[in-house]
């Protein structure tokens, strides 16, 4: 594998010095030609393209993405890059290719510690289409507890899709602006994306699509993170929405920390989680059981699980294909959890439950579920919610909680009314 030589491999930039801040960052984004990502450990603003990570579907699993990677990384360094940079997105599903390029530079700056302040969303005209219909929802999450009944799985995860059209192309840079402002401790992104249906097989070489569709949202959710040799990952499962009376967002935390469905649900995706790590990992130190924690708009169960790496050569990217998909985004079993899914579900999820986030030449980065977001694609925007079905789910209950998991990006733009 070869990377072009006669790019300009610019990588970590110092243009902005003292002054990199967060704000700084998210004022310089610009749709189509960057990415953005804050964790509580930094933000990071990548611009430009030096380079793509060759496309290939993730068809027959993608245990071979890690290693591609790495090389690529390491023909960065030969060319003179100083500790290169991949970022971009990792799709749901194996018919889709990854899509990690080499940014032209990076600039980071301190995590996302306070609100900022937010621009006005622009008021526009929009249609919405509910993909389901809320009445097919609760129709299919009836249907796959009848097979979760009948023995056949223990959870699955049915998402559903509001698609918005709106009468101007919509500014990534004004949501993203937004949900960066609303849950600071969180982990919001940006990523651009080939236009839809032009995001199969390439190689870095070909002609580039026009990357005129963007991904992005405010996940509470770690996949992993790795720093030098040590390892984070906070899985969520289990959540209710909040609520403006405070007596009442209250009793609604105190009942999920004690609700035996979503313990249970939680205890499987911490197993699970576990699991992807040990063989990866010494040291692990896994909480006797959940905290419950919480975003603007819901409440979580979440288990934070450390360790180290059991071989320092092992990557951030490694560690999170290990993991992905973990019952949080799918369910259990996996493989019988992907076709329930492809059944129930009348859309394509694309990189919606993936992952998105970064990982340099020495193996660090970080990853998070690709959740609470939206694609934009001119005046196109489709936004994604899901809720885990168990045993004991009741329909009703986990339209709402979709609906409570929308609010996140459609608040970003203040189309909250298109529930």
């Amino acid at each position: 594998m070869t990377i072009d030589s006669d790019t300009t491999m610019r990588g970590e930039s110092d243009d902005l010095g003292e002054r990199a801040t967060p704000g700084v960052l998210l004022d310089r984004y610009a749709a189509g030609s960057s990415f953005f990502f804050a964790s509580p450990r930094g933000s990071m603003l990548a611009r430009g393209v030096d380079a793509v990570v060759p496309k290939t579907t993730c068809s027959g699993g993608r245990d071979r993405l890690p290693g591609q990677v790495a090389e690529f990384l390491r023909h960065a360094e030969e060319f003179g890059r100083e500790n290169p940079v991949v970022v971009g997105a990792v799709p749901f599903g194996d018919n889709l290719p990854a899509h990690l390029v080499l940014p032209a530079e990076v600039d980071r700056a301190a995590p996302l510690s306070e609100p900022l302040p937010a621009p006005d969303a622009p008021r526009v005209d929009y249609e919405v289409k509910h993909v389901p219909a809320p009445s097919e929802y609760e129709r299919a999450v009836e249907r796959v507890l009848k097979r979760l009944r009948d023995g056949e799985m223990s959870k699955v995860v049915l998402a559903r899709s509001l698609e918005l059209s709106t009468s101007d192309p919509v500014d990534p840079a004004v949501m993203l602006r937004n949900l960066a402002g609303t849950d600071p401790g969180g982990y919001t992104y940006a990523v651009d994306l080939p236009r839809r249906g032009q995001d199969g097989s390439r190689d870095s070489f070909g002609e580039r699509p026009e990357t005129g569709r963007t991904l992005l949202g405010a996940s509470p959710e770690l996949l992993v993170s790795l720093d030098g040799t040590r390892v984070r990952s906070n899985p969520l499962a289990g959540s209710r929405p909040r609520s403006a009376d405070p007596a009442e967002d209250r009793r609604r935390a105190e009942e999920l920390q004690h609700s035996e469905k979503d313990l249970r649900e939680h205890a499987a995706v911490v197993e699970a989680v576990v699991a992807a790590l040990r063989p990866l990992c010494r040291d692990l130190v896994v909480p006797d059981g959940p905290s419950v924690v919480h975003t603007a708009a819901m409440w979580h169960l979440s288990t934070e699980i450390t360790g180290e790496l059991l071989d320092a050569e092992t990557t951030s990217l490694q560690l999170a294909v290990a993991m992905h998909p973990t019952p949080a985004v799918c369910g259990t079993p996996p493989e019988d959890a992907r076709v329930a899914i492809a059944e129930a579900e009348p859309f394509e999820r694309g990189f919606y439950t993936g992952m998105v986030g970064w990982c340099d030449a020495t193996g660090d980065g970080e990853w998070v579920v690709t959740i609470r977001c939206a694609e934009i694609e001119d005046s196109a925007v489709r936004f994604y919610a899901g809720a885990g079905i168990v045993e004991g789910s009741d329909p009703a209950d986990e339209l709402a909680e979709t609906s409570a998991k929308f609010r996140t990006a459609l608040s970003a733009m203040g189309w909250t009314d298109a529930l």
